[in-house]
Order: C-alpha cells, then structure tokens, then sequence
C-alpha cells in the first residue's frame, strides 16, 4: 500500500506539473507587451485584417495542412498558420492570399523540429514547394522527448 500511494502521488505531481508548465506558456502569450498588445492579440487583428483576402479555396487549403495536427492543438496551429500568412499578405499588399503565400506562411509558422514532417506531408498533397526549398530543413533534427 505504501508503494502505491508513493507512485500515485509522484504521478499526480507529474501531471500537475506538466498542466502547469503548459498552462504558463499560454498566460505568457496573453500578457501584453510594451506597447499594450499581446501575442494572442496580434495574432486576432492580422487575421481580422486579412480576412477580406481569403479565398474559399485558400481556407481549405489552410484546412487540409493543419489537419495532420492533433485534434487538440489544431485550432492553435491553425490561428498561428494563419497569422503568419497574413503578416506575409499585409506587408507585401497583395490583393488576395494565393497558394504561395499560403505555402510559405505555413512553413515560415512550422518549427524548423517538424520541418521532415512538413516536407513530407506537403508531397502527399502534390503542392510544389519547390521555390521554397531553402526555406524548409529537411535535414533538421526530429523532436525528441527528454530522458530524465
């Protein structure tokens, strides 16, 4: 009985503890900067910004690249994506988001860990990304968990 109660309570304090570190990183994205917006907050207005540039087909694009993405993390994923698109669109003045832009926003946004990923999951599809090469690390390091 004392062994169980040990593992029990060190597995609490582990899954407390993980909540919590994932917990803080969300709080930290939240809390404005200097001059007064939030990560969170710039993200909303450039996609609020670029809204009128979308097309049907660029959200479903958007949609079908994102969907690898655990259920959980998606949405997340998905409004960073989006954001970094739009940050692209805005500064350039284009007058609609296209595929390219699509596609380099979403490997500009990816970390350089799941660029593997990213590169075979854009060849299932059968998009060219070819003029982006030198922007995705193919060769990049896999994410590893930690060994304690």
């Amino acid at each position: 009985m004392q062994w169980f109660i040990l593992f029990w309570s060190v597995t609490m304090i582990t899954l407390i503890a993980i909540g919590g570190f994932f917990m803080f990183r969300k709080f930290l994205r939240v809390l404005p900067k200097k001059d007064g917006l939030s990560e969170e907050m710039r993200r909303e207005a450039l996609i609020e910004q670029s809204l009128p540039l979308w097309s049907e087909e660029g959200k479903a694009l958007l949609n079908e690249l994102v969907r690898p993405v655990p259920s959980l993390f998606r949405d997340a994923a998905k409004k960073a994506i989006a954001a970094k698109i739009a940050e692209i669109a805005l500064e350039r003045r284009v007058p609609s988001i296209d595929e390219k832009i699509i596609l380099e926003g979403y490997i500009l946004a990816t970390p350089r860990q799941d660029h593997r990923f990213l590169w075979k999951h854009v060849e299932r599809l059968g998009l060219d990304v070819s003029e982006f090469e030198d922007l995705i690390e193919r060769d990049a390091p896999v994410r590893k968990m930690r060994q304690a």
